[in-house]
């Protein structure tokens, strides 16, 4: 099953979103900057924040570009607050 996943750094006071089929592998990837190039690279800080899981590889991804599309430090945040967001969205992209 694949899920989304949610980084946070207090270093940039930023938040990272990112989905994956091994998030366990996909965590350590991160740490290790195994993609020197990527935006998550800039920071040594990274904590998983919050993370959606038990969702198949198309939701997960349709999910993913949501978030991104949404820009939203607070929408994120929600998202941890409120599972019921989280509901609706696996819904959403059934």
């Amino acid at each position: 099953m694949a899920c989304v996943y949610f980084l946070h750094s207090e270093e940039l006071a930023k938040y990272y979103t990112g989905s994956c089929l091994d998030l366990a592998l996909r965590l350590k990837e991160h740490e290790e900057k195994h993609y020197s190039d990527a935006f998550s690279s800039t920071a040594s800080d990274w904590v998983l924040f919050h993370s959606i899981q038990g969702l198949s590889y198309s939701q997960a991804r349709q999910i993913e570009a949501h978030v991104k599309r949404m820009k939203s430090k607070t929408y994120i945040e929600n998202l941890k607050k409120y599972p019921e967001m989280v509901q609706a969205l696996v819904l959403r992209y059934q």
